[in-house]
């Protein structure tokens, strides 16, 4: 048990239903709408929306929306395809917004 308080979880901040787990954060510096976002490996919980193309800071991207799947907040986007060869490794990774966020301990 005291392996999990070590471990923060990252919840929906409007209902805290669980999204994605410390050990799969990859990176703090993105950028959302909202403004700081963190890069994921995996999350949960979510629903995706549609995919579109979308021309983001670094490039043009494949994207789907994120929704937490309990209450339906906006949460970011996952990256389906990169068109650029050098942006190829944010292809299945998710982008969360820290505003959208709660860091809670278990």
């Amino acid at each position: 048990m005291a392996e999990l308080t070590s471990n923060p979880l990252y919840s929906c901040r409007n209902c805290r239903n669980p999204l994605a787990l410390s050990e799969d954060l990859l990176s703090k510096a993105f950028v959302g709408k909202s403004g700081p976002a963190y890069m994921f490996g995996h999350a949960m919980n979510v629903v995706l929306g549609q995919k579109e193309d979308k021309q983001l800071i670094t490039g043009l991207f494949s994207i789907c929306n994120l929704y937490c799947s309990k209450c339906g907040q906006d949460l970011g986007w996952k990256y389906v395809q990169a068109y650029d060869a050098r942006q190829k490794f944010k292809e299945g990774r998710f982008i969360l917004e820290k505003a959208k966020l709660l860091k809670e301990y278990c």
